[in-house]
């Protein structure tokens, strides 16, 4: 039987990359002084934590003991 050739039900589809639109969308609306402020607020808040939880966490880390390589473990003595 004999088919008849139908142009593709959604052909917008593939002929989207040569639709371009003439209506331009609007301006995105500018911060105000306060939103700038909180934004500015929390980045500080952000960057404080980082911070102090370095300074915090730096003592805990250190061992307390010089590195010394020439010494032998407690184990390892009674050998």
């Amino acid at each position: 039987m004999f088919r008849r050739r139908e142009s593709v039900p959604f052909s917008f589809v593939a002929e989207a990359d040569r639709f371009r639109s003439n209506v331009t969308p609007p301006p995105s609306p500018r911060a105000s002084v306060p939103e700038l402020l909180g934004r500015s607020l929390v980045g500080l808040t952000v960057v404080a934590g980082l911070v102090g939880s370095l300074l915090l966490g730096l003592p805990a880390l250190d061992s307390g003991q010089p590195a010394s390589h020439g010494k032998q473990s407690e184990a390892s003595q009674g050998r």
